[in-house]
């Protein structure tokens, strides 16, 4: 059975980005061995709860998805946030100079990858990815429990406007946004599309909420690898 400790093969290399302020953001790149179908950008939680590129949904997905799904998988420490790779380098700035950070990472990889890039967000990275996560280059949105915190209504209506896909998995059982009143706010993207997690909460824990996030992630993406194995 694929275990939460299950790592499949991948090439798996530390990564240093740069910012436009000159800061060194630590990060990592998970690529398939076989054939690339996308490249995702991953924009962790909240650093003062925790979040960092290491917070367990992401660490799984790049543990799984190169393999499982063709996926290569991006993740880095935005500013002053620390994992076991190490921390990323100036202070968090509570979502507003992490502009810089996004907007590096995802341009970096735009340039560097051909394949077809999205930017999948948890919590405070959803927020960042509405925000920031605007270049041309970006296919679409993947957000996981969206707080919808710092994300204004001109956010909102960016993308709605834009047309690009945005999905949003929303917790049935979330802290902040659940999905009668996520389907009311993200009205403002018509081609939003809402999928609830029955009995999930805030933090994806649990094999069966991880398995739902990544099989939603995957089928945005790269649906031939449906569906995802549950063993070895």
């Amino acid at each position: 059975m694929i275990r939460p400790s299950t790592v499949l093969p991948a090439q798996r290399s530390a990564h240093t980005f740069h910012s436009a302020d000159g800061l060194r953001l630590i990060g990592e790149v998970a690529t398939p061995i076989g054939p690339v179908a996308g490249n995702l950008v991953m924009l962790h939680p909240l650093p003062t709860h925790g979040g960092m590129m290491d917070s367990h949904l992401y660490k799984k997905a790049a543990n799984r998805l190169p393999a499982m799904a063709g996926l290569r998988i991006i993740r880095f420490n935005t500013r002053g946030t620390e994992s076991e790779a190490g921390r990323s380098e100036g202070q968090f700035d509570e979502g507003n100079s992490e502009r810089l950070d996004v907007e590096a990472v995802v341009a970096e990889v735009a340039s560097s990858y051909s394949e077809p890039l999205w930017v999948v967000g948890w919590s405070f990275g959803t927020d960042l990815a509405l925000r920031y996560a605007r270049d041309s280059r970006v296919k679409g949105l993947i957000l996981l429990s969206p707080p919808l915190r710092t994300s204004t209504e001109e956010d909102l209506r960016f993308w709605g406007e834009d047309g690009r896909p945005v999905i949003a998995l929303i917790p049935e059982l979330d802290d902040y946004l659940r999905p009668d009143e996520a389907r009311k706010r993200f009205s403002l993207i018509p081609q939003a599309k809402v999928i609830s997690g029955e009995g999930i909460k805030h933090l994806w824990v649990g094999e069966p909420a991880v398995y739902q996030a990544l099989t939603e992630i995957t089928r945005a993406i790269n649906p031939s690898a449906l569906p995802l194995p549950i063993e070895l």
